[in-house]
């Protein structure tokens, strides 16, 4: 992770010591478990805004009840290394209670790891530090998958994903796709594959996201060239809907898209 989530995990972790809390105790006091308490201080789990304002919330005495405090103003400016259009897909992201993404060209952002986000931004648009702040803002936004109540992950993507190479690098690809095979692996998260015996088919022209939010509303992402946009309007939806139907009824099965992952992983290995 980069030096800024580094520093807020740092700071929660100072901040348990100079309670004297355990990791069990300390969860307590915030409403989660001391593995999930230990997988932040460790890193193996980035800490999300809910954390935060859980942790203002019981040791803060400044904490505003609906902006949180210290640790969540921390996390909020770090989001800000993401470009201002994408800010209301994230909360959207943390509020949904499914996720329909299609990707025809990477691994979608949510199952990506560290080496391959961080190759997969330009470093001719981008500073170096502008780089790192946003790897550790994808994957910090990576929680909503493991979180101790998940979001649902449906993911798409084209049999291509499994065989472009990145940055040269066979690496970068044997760890990524062991990744996607122990996130197929999740009650969760399922990943489905269309492979090149589908043809020309719907979709191609452009991934998108669908997020289910509590109460059934759905919204949805579509990634441009210069820009995206957050699409709630009626049409448009159907319109997205449709096409999701349609790819994802070209996919092969969960069982039979993990085992063309497992045999893509044999490939770049």
């Amino acid at each position: 992770m980069g030096s800024v989530v580094d520093y807020v995990i740092g700071e929660l972790r100072f901040l348990r010591t100079a309670l004297s809390l355990s990791q069990e105790e300390f969860g307590r006091t915030i409403g989660y478990s001391a593995s999930h308490v230990s997988s932040v201080e460790t890193g193996g789990r980035p800490p999300t805004i809910d954390y935060a304002m859980a942790v203002d919330r019981a040791h803060d005495p400044l904490c505003d009840e609906k902006r949180g405090g210290r640790f969540a103003r921390m996390l909020r400016e770090l989001s800000k290394a993401d470009p201002e259009w994408l800010s209301e897909w994230i909360q959207c992201e943390q509020e949904a209670t499914l996720i329909r993404w299609y990707e025809p060209a990477f691994v979608p952002g949510l199952l990506q790891t560290e080496v391959y986000a961080r190759a997969t931004l330009p470093s001719n648009v981008l500073t170096a530090e502008e780089i790192e702040q946003r790897v550790s803002s994808r994957l910090g936004r990576q929680a909503i998958l493991t979180k101790e109540r998940p979001a649902q992950f449906v993911a798409v993507i084209d049999v291509m994903v499994l065989r472009r190479p990145i940055s040269g690098s066979p690496g970068i690809m044997a760890e990524q796709i062991a990744h996607l095979v122990k996130m197929a692996e999740l009650p969760n998260v399922q990943i489905l594959v269309v492979t090149e015996d589908a043809g020309v088919y719907p979709g191609l022209q452009g991934g998108f996201i669908l997020a289910t939010l509590p109460g059934g509303a759905v919204v949805a992402h579509l990634d441009h060239q210069v820009r995206a946009q957050v699409v709630n309007g009626a049409d448009d939806l159907a319109s997205l809907q449709r096409t999701w139907e349609a790819v994802r009824g070209e996919a092969l099965s969960r069982r039979q898209s993990l085992e063309l992952i497992k045999e893509a992983a044999k490939r770049w290995t």
